[in-house]
């Protein structure tokens, strides 16, 4: 079965600094990282298409990954980033999808989970440029940390119009085995008909050195749930996830956490609602050889 990566990440560090990889623990991820190095690190699997999801808070990056997406050679969509508080957020929407490569523009994402205010997505500058994202036919990711799941859920109702895609499920804490209050705040916005949610970055919130299966079981479960199949999608976080395994075991992780699913089912979380969610008929590359 081919796998629709819903989310990775690139970056050079000679073109833009990535100012949040600090310390000794996140010292392996300080290097640059390109798709020829995705490529690379996940040739032994079926990766058929991938979406490729903004890091940092650039206007200047948006365009390059759009460009990257333009070659065809693995991107399907990108999950940009634009400030959602200007006045011309609509123009600025328009531009990206005007820019070389802009119909591959799928998705808007900014880094909620460094904002201090819990209820940063519901200021009223915020809301209008959650508006202007649903007019230009894109979906909202969310990277949120579990105390702002209530503040999604309130997002999310006021903008039926819009589709809300939670990235790792919200960032729960694995490490520490904490189940509520993420499970109250999963449950109140996977009840919205417009969310969705990533089956993603869950190996980083486990312990990194001795994280099992049986660890990240409970959060998978609570999800599929909640959500379902058709609203779950498989992304692997590469390269964050390199900091606790690597690509093949993420999604062989995953494989096995979804092992009990019907055939259809399991197409639905490593293809299909990758493919619905961010429209990407027809924008996926040319087939890459079988893996070896």
């Amino acid at each position: 079965m081919d796998i629709i990566d819903a989310h990775h990440h690139v970056w050079d560090l000679a073109v833009r600094d990535q100012d949040w990889i600090t310390g000794p623990r996140l010292a392996p991820i300080r290097r640059d990282f390109s798709l020829a190095d995705l490529a690379a690190d996940a040739r032994r699997t079926p990766l058929r298409a991938s979406v490729l999801v903004q890091t940092v808070a650039a206007a200047e990056e948006t365009p390059e990954f759009l460009s990257l997406a333009a070659r065809g050679d693995l991107v399907a969509g990108v999950v940009g980033w634009t400030d959602l508080t200007a006045p011309d957020v609509a123009d600025r929407l328009a531009a990206l999808r005007e820019a070389p490569g802009g119909r591959h523009l799928v998705g808007i994402r900014h880094q909620v989970q460094a904002e201090p205010d819990p209820e940063w997505l519901l200021r009223p500058d915020v809301a209008r440029g959650l508006t202007a994202v649903a007019a230009a036919g894109l979906v909202y990711d969310l990277v949120v940390l579990p105390h702002q799941l209530p503040a999604c859920a309130e997002a999310a109702a006021a903008h039926p119009e819009l589709t809300f895609v939670l990235d790792h499920l919200g960032k729960p804490g694995i490490a520490a085995g904490e189940l509520s209050p993420w499970t109250a705040g999963l449950r109140a916005l996977a009840a919205l008909p417009n969310t969705t949610a990533k089956l993603s970055g869950l190996v980083t919130e486990a312990d990194w050195d001795a994280w099992t299966t049986a660890d990240l079981r409970p959060y998978t479960e609570e999800a599929l749930e909640l959500y379902g199949p058709d609203r779950l999608m498989f992304g692997s976080d590469w390269p964050v996830c390199r900091l606790a395994a690597s690509y093949e075991t993420v999604l062989e992780t995953a494989r096995e956490l979804t092992r009990h699913l019907a055939p259809t089912e399991r197409a639905a979380v490593f293809s299909t609602t990758a493919l619905r969610v961010y429209g990407l008929d027809g924008l996926l590359p040319t087939p890459r050889p079988a893996a070896g």
